[in-house]
């Protein structure tokens, strides 16, 4: 220990004498390590760690699938819930869930929250426990039972301070009165879900349930020892016994089900939560870590000029009999120091980072409250801190622990010309630096590219940062089911009322807008198409509209008309469809008007009416929807003698969009007609919009940054050694301008050196970047991983910007004087 804190202060007085020096490693050494620890906290925590709920292994995703219907992946429907869970042999048990949002009313103004809908065994199969009350029984869960729900922690302490005394209290929600009878703990997070309020039963009544409806997600548990291809047999079993069980919808028969040849899909419950996120942190960690390598390479350049100033000392200490051991741990214990400590300063700003990251919550990223400093990230980081000592302080060793007396006495002199071979290393480093700089910043290039590319996608949509959209459902107890028209009403009046605020300029409203994700599918036929008996058309997305809603977002109609209020006040047969859609089945738009379609068979036919331009629902980088707009009012439709939309997402074009007095006033006109609904979802289309492409911007963002920090240090790197080789050559620049060398020519002799450098570099980073460039194909949008034209420009900009790093420094060679070069001597 005494030899060890001996070792601690020589470094730390080496460093002391060296300030800048040691500033600028560490912190070189600090972004390099902070930053790999802040992805891996995201890989860690996202992609590598278990979900946190107990044997999380055995816990599945349950889907399914269609090929007779080309229809790969289906959600879970309530027939085959009831039969999965009453007569399979491998699940421990299997639960339904579905987000849902609610109006509370009965304490101060309405209130929307968030909620969701589960079946009685969702939340055992996850391992609640409640920190009150208890969970749903069975019999909760039946269509006959009292309305029951259960509150999340959150909720419970905002809404109720606490109190126990809530168990038994009942809550007003959608104008029902449902009776509290548990809290969930308060670290429970829903799978990926943004945290619900309120958790209710589904209370599906089992004597009602049709085939069809895959509007649910499900979850399962194996029992122990039984594997997924098991249970996948399992649940093809007792598909044949689903359609045997229960009756097809009205208009559907049920060789329409059977030819769909259903068949489960199974997966690990963290790939329902994780999705396809880990392409892109896969990515983003390797060129963190090439950042890394970068920092290195700079930090070694660094000490091998520290480590050349003491060829002297080492050279005595040799010729003294310390052996290459004795020199080697020294220099090794150095490089320690200074990765230990670099590595924990990273870490500390690795934390910092993180907890903006978590607090900002990117759209996209899953699994976000479980990212942070624990464990696994703490050995990541020792292991950096190992890693980084070793790399930057091996090239020192490697060269100069073993330096003989003899060479470091004879080159003691100040003004001998260094040897090629003591440059060879240093300009390796450089190499390496530029080849990965550059790789990072093709990288980078392409997602500049991509996002360039989706920005000029034609959303079907225009100006969304100007379309204000709320959502608004009118419930049963405000307006009975007998009648429906006087939703409608209701809904027309509202629309007027926000017509007249101020600055705005047309509104509508529809059952979902683009990129809200409320999906709605459903098969439609086509009156002049022929089907086999049984045959099922493909899936197309289904709106419902009011009249002024294409108009209201900045959609065209390519042909026909829009939807009138007569049309829909006196249930008109009429239908719009996208051009997607007239295009598939006519050939053109023109060719869709006057056709007619429908969903079900006891449905009267519809006639087209318009069409309209295509949408991107989904995101600019997904297909256009293939879309079919009802009106908001029908009859009847799909078994239902009278379609009406109760929830509506009112869209309002306005200047004033996003503003909080334009909302307030928009508030205000909807109490005027209804005080006891609020006002859910209150955005613009352009946060939906952006949010859309947040995935692109989070990857882009990180890797710009990346490639920027990775030029910056390649760059310092070539004015380093040219710096340096200009410093080290002077009594020989001093000769050669005796000799009549010119100044310009002394000049571009160090600024060939490095950019033949910046040359090797570029080739070698230019043949990294094809080859694993193609491993980014899954992120990119309409570019190639091999686009020429970001190869060549971000080519071009790093030869200019090493260029101007040569030039600098090489500058200096031209200002020496030869008279005094000479007499340094």
């Amino acid at each position: 220990m005494r030899m060890f804190f001996g070792q601690f202060r020589q470094v730390l007085r080496r460093l002391s004498r060296a300030p800048l020096f040691a500033a600028v490693t560490l912190l070189t050494l600090a972004i390099g390590v902070g930053a790999n620890t802040v992805i891996f906290s995201v890989v860690e925590g996202v992609l590598l760690k278990p979900l946190p709920y107990p044997q999380a292994d055995r816990l599945i995703g349950v889907w399914h699938t269609a090929p007779g219907i080309d229809i790969p992946q289906l959600n879970m429907a309530p027939s085959i819930y009831f039969i999965d869970r009453e007569q399979n042999t491998t699940f421990q048990d299997i639960g339904v869930y579905n987000g849902d949002a609610f109006t509370v009313t009965g304490a101060g103004e309405p209130e929307h929250v968030r909620g969701l809908d589960v079946t009685d065994g969702t939340l055992p199969l996850l391992g609640v426990t409640p920190v009150l009350g208890r969970l749903f029984s069975r019999q909760d869960d039946t269509a006959a039972a009292p309305a029951t729900v259960i509150l999340s922690y959150a909720y419970w302490q905002q809404k109720f301070g606490g109190a126990t005394s809530v168990i038994g209290s009942s809550i007003t929600m959608d104008g029902k009165a449902r009776q509290i009878i548990g809290v969930l703990p308060r670290k429970f997070h829903f799978l990926d879900f943004n945290d619900a309020a309120l958790v209710v039963p589904m209370q599906w009544d089992r004597s009602k349930i049709k085939l069809g409806n895959f509007s649910y997600r499900a979850i399962a548990r194996l029992k122990p020892g039984v594997t997924m291809q098991q249970a996948s047999a399992d649940m093809a079993r007792l598909l044949p016994v689903v359609l045997r069980s229960f009756p097809a919808p009205e208009g559907f028969s049920i060789n329409l089900f059977e030819k769909a040849h259903f068949a489960p899909s199974l997966r690990p419950l963290k790939q329902d939560v994780v999705g396809d996120v880990g392409k892109v942190l896969w990515v983003l960690m390797g060129s963190i870590a090439m950042v890394l390598l970068v920092a290195c390479a700079n930090v070694a350049n660094l000490l091998l000029v520290r480590v050349e100033g003491r060829r002297q000392e080492l050279a005595i200490r040799s010729a003294l009999g310390a052996a290459w051991g004795r020199t080697a741990a020294e220099l090794l214990f150095e490089s320690l120091v200074l990765g230990v400590a670099g590595s924990l300063i990273g870490l500390g700003l690795a934390y910092g980072a993180l907890r903006i990251l978590v607090a900002s919550a990117p759209t996209g990223l899953p699994r976000i409250h479980e990212i942070g400093i624990d464990i696994p990230v703490l050995l990541f980081t020792l292991g950096l801190a190992l890693f980084t000592s070793v790399l930057i302080g091996a090239l020192p060793i490697f060269k100069y622990a073993g330096v003989r007396a003899t060479t470091g006495l004879r080159e003691g002199g100040r003004a001998l010309s260094q040897s090629r071979e003591r440059h060879r290393a240093r300009q390796a480093l450089v190499v390496v630096q530029v080849a990965l700089a550059l790789v990072l910043l093709i990288c980078s290039g392409l997602m500049i590219r991509t996002f360039q590319a989706l920005t000029r996608v034609d959303p079907g949509f225009t100006s969304p940062e100007s379309i204000q959209t709320f959502r608004f459902n009118i419930p049963d107890t405000v307006v009975p089911d007998s009648q429906p028209e006087r939703i409608t009403h209701m809904e027309q009046d509202i629309l007027n009322k926000i017509a007249a605020v101020p600055g705005v300029r047309s509104v509508s409203f529809s059952s979902a807008i683009p990129l809200d994700g409320f999906d709605s599918f459903d098969p439609v036929f086509a009156q002049d198409h022929n089907y086999a008996e049984g045959q099922l058309p493909p899936i197309r997305r289904f709106k419902f509209i009011a009249p002024g809603f294409f108009a209201t977002i900045g959609t065209r109609l390519v042909a026909g008309r829009d939807t009138t209020w007569t049309d829909l006040y006196d249930k008109r047969p009429v239908v719009i469809v996208s051009e997607s859609f007239s295009r598939e089945y006519w050939g053109s738009a023109q060719g869709a008007l006057g056709k007619m379609i429908r969903v079900a068979t006891t449905d009267p036919w519809r006639e087209i009416v318009g069409v309209a331009q295509d949408i991107h629902d989904d995101g600019a980088d997904k297909p256009v929807s293939s879309a079919v707009y009802w009106p908001a009012l029908m009859e009847p439709f799909e078994g239902q003698k009278v379609r009406v939309q109760r929830g509506v997402a009112f869209v309002i074009r306005s200047p004033r969009a996003g503003s909080q007095t334009f909302m307030k006033e928009v508030q205000e006109q909807v109490w005027s007609i209804n005080s006891s609904v609020p006002l859910a979802d209150p955005r613009t289309v352009g946060e939906l919009y952006t949010k859309s492409m947040a995935r692109t911007s989070f990857t882009l963002v990180l890797l710009s940054v990346a490639g920027a920090m990775a030029l910056l240090l390649g760059i310092v790197g070539i004015y380093g050694v040219i710096a340096y080789t200009v410093s080290q050559r002077t009594r020989e620049i001093g000769i050669r301008m005796a000799l009549g060398a010119q100044r310009n020519a002394l000049t571009g002799l160090f600024v060939r050196q490095g950019l033949g450098l910046t040359a090797i570099g570029a080739a070698c980073g230019l043949v990294v970047a094809f080859v694993t460039m193609r491993l980014m194909s899954s992120i990119l949008f309409n570019v190639s991983p091999a686009d020429p034209l970001t190869y060549i420009v971000i080519t071009a900009c790093v030869g200019a910007t090493a260029c101007l790093a040569c030039y600098l420094p090489s500058r200096r060679a031209a200002t020496v004087n030869p008279v005094n070069a000479l007499r340094s001597e």
